[in-house]
Order: C-alpha cells, then structure tokens, then sequence
C-alpha cells in the first residue's frame, strides 16, 4: 500500500491503530481523531506554531523566485515538509542540539538561525554559515547521511559528560537510509544508548528514485528494531501529531524510564511537494496529480482548519500574522542583499599556500575588475 493511500485508509479508532500506521491527531479538515490528544500547547503557541509554518511556506516561494532570477544559487525546496520542520524545532529545548540536512530551512529558522542567515550563503557570503554563539545548530549538510553518525557522537559525549539536561535532534532523507552512514550511526545509538532522536523525513523519492527503490523493507521505522532501539511512525503532514511524538522522543532520550532506551528514530510520512532542488525537473519521473492527492492533507491547511474550528484564529489575527511574515521575509532579503563579498575569498580558503596558477587566476580577476568596476561582476536583479 502506498504511503498516501495508507494515510488516507487510516483507522479513525485510535490516533495509533497499529504499530505500522503513523500516527495522526489532525485528519486532513482539521479535526480531531477520536481517541486523538491534542499536545499540551498554549493557544500562543498554537499560533505561533502557525506563524512559522506558514512563514517557512512564503520563504520557500520567494527562495525559488529569487533563484530563478539568479539572485541566490541553487535552492533546496521545503514545501510539504515545513510543517514537520517546524514542529520538531518546537519540541526542543534551547541546549538540544539541532542536526539539519540541506532541507531544513525551517528547522534552523525555529532553533535560533536568523532568516538573513539561510539566504547569505545561498549569496556567496561565506560568513552566512557561521553559527551565532548560543545557537544549539550544526552548519547544514550536503553530503547524504553524514550527519548521522556526528549526531550520534554528539549525543554519546553528551551522555559521558553527564549532560541529562539536553539531547540531539537529526534530520535525515529517506535516501539516506541507503547510506552506510545511517547504519553505522544507529548501530552505534542503540549500542551506547545515547539521547538522540533521528527524523527521517520521508517524502518518498531521494531526488528521482522512489522510496520502494530504497527498501525491501515495509516500513523505514521497522529497521529500527536490528540497533535495538525505538521507533515510530507520524503523519508529517501533520503538525501536531510531530510536535507530539517528537517531544515524547526527546523527554525519553533524557529521562528513559527503566526499562526504556534513549534513541527514537521517527518516521515523517510525507511529501516533497516540488523539485528536489531548483536544479531538479520532478515532471521527468513522476506523475503530477500524485503531489496533488498529498496537498489535500496540506499541513498549512489543515492546522489552519484546526485553529479557525477553536476559535484561536480569526481573520483579524490571520492578517496580522500575514503581514509580519511579509515583513519579517522582506526584511531578511534586504539584509542578505546588503551583505558583500570579497571576490578574494574565492581564492583564499581553498589552499593553505595559494599554488601560482591560482594566484595568476586571481591576478587576472582583480585586473578585470580594476580595469571596469565591480558592477559588471554583482549579477544582482534590482
């Protein structure tokens, strides 16, 4: 059965019918699942919560707007799994430690990343990838599932110093779990017990090879249970059934009860609504109407749905939201646009001692660009 179909088929008895079926607190018009609990979040938070995600919505149409106007480099869309980004940021704590993929603008945004920051390296300004101090977040990582295992050892030193206080949250592609890094950085999790979490956001095709290429296997959470740990399955469409299921997970990775373990890998069942990257035409190998069977389960939607239902949302407040997100986005293109880089650099931090045809290479650029000016070089649309 496809994951679509699964979700669609799904046994409105219980928010977990079974260990295989994700599990779902909001069906796709915003209603409660009988048996369903809501996670205990304020009605602020609530809203907040919304806020981001739909905010992580209008940046992603901007980014690729901007990249096809050659304004950023290449961009990796997040549509269709902002909602799940953004509900695992919430449930960690300031001192957990955020592990993102490329993907996971959203993420990084809810953990501390300003918005400028997720646009300046995107500009060529090396300095946009450096972390602020206090900012619990790994530089972004493009290589598949490299991530894993340096999550893992973050989270097993965290335990050797003593550190209950905090754990360690990693993202990861299902085409990563084709990996052996994957496999080395769970074996290693469920071997030293450590407080991590690992979300595999499965939004069933790593670039063009759909996830039944990947694994023979069911489900991607069932290969949990060969590291001895724990895992579960979510609808990642679904906003508050991830923050749910990802606070549970992090709460056991530092307090387990006795008889439990302290690694959890989570599987988000959703979809990649659009390209892989910009650099990616998904029309090539698959079919349209499958992302539009996905959007009915939309997560802006559905929570959207949810709040207007209990009286949380209104209009008013809707544009209000509506026209801070405007701002706050208008506000972090400015500041990334502002931003300048020394073409120097280009040259500078790729040797320890620069080689002569490098230096001939540079010697040349800044030749050009004292003979016309820096303008011809900006390529900036104004």
């Amino acid at each position: 059965m496809s994951a679509q179909k699964e979700l669609d088929q799904q046994d409105t008895s219980s928010p977990v019918p079974t260990d295989e079926q994700p599990v779902q607190i909001l069906d796709k018009d915003g209603n409660v699942r009988p048996n369903a609990t809501v996670p205990d979040l304020s009605d602020e938070e609530l809203v907040s919560m919304y806020e981001d995600i739909k905010l992580a919505r209008r940046f992603d149409q901007r980014a690729i707007s901007f990249q096809r106007q050659g304004r950023i480099a290449t961009y990796a869309p997040m549509t269709g799994q902002e909602g799940a980004q953004v509900a695992t940021s919430y449930a960690l704590n300031d001192q957990d430690w955020l592990f993102p993929t490329y993907r996971e603008h959203a993420a990084k945004y809810v953990h501390g990343v300003r918005l400028a920051s997720l646009l300046k390296p995107l500009r060529g300004i090396r300095e946009g990838y450096a972390v602020p101090d206090g900012v619990n977040v790994m530089p972004e990582y493009i290589p598949i599932a490299t991530q894993v295992p340096q999550a893992m050892g973050m989270a097993w030193g965290h335990k050797l110093q003593e550190k209950t206080d905090r754990a360690v949250l990693c993202h990861l592609g299902d085409g990563a779990t084709s990996e052996g890094d994957f496999h080395e950085g769970l074996n290693f999790a469920g071997v030293f017990d450590v407080p991590a979490v690992f979300v595999c956001n499965n939004n069933q095709w790593a670039i063009s090879v759909p996830r039944e290429r990947q694994t023979a296997s069911e489900t991607i959470a069932q290969k949990a249970q060969a590291y001895g740990i724990e895992s579960v399955r979510v609808d990642g469409l679904d906003p508050l059934a991830v923050y749910q299921v990802t606070n549970e997970a992090l709460n056991k990775a530092k307090n387990p009860a006795r008889d439990e373990r302290r690694p959890t890998l989570i599987e988000a069942v959703l979809y990649r609504y659009g390209a892989h990257t910009t650099a990616d035409d998904p029309s090539v190998y698959r079919d349209g109407d499958e992302a539009d069977e996905w959007k009915e389960k939309d997560p802006v939607d559905r929570l959207q749905k949810y709040l207007y239902k209990e009286g949380i949302l209104d209009e008013r407040l809707e544009a209000e939201l509506d026209d801070r997100i405007e701002a706050k986005i208008s506000d972090a293109i400015a500041e990334a646009e502002r931003a300048e880089a020394d073409p120097n650099q280009i040259f500078e931090y790729v040797y320890d001692e620069m080689p002569d045809r490098l230096r001939e290479q540079q010697e040349e650029l800044n030749a050009l660009r004292e003979k016309y000016g820096d303008e011809p070089f900006n390529g900036v649309l104004e």
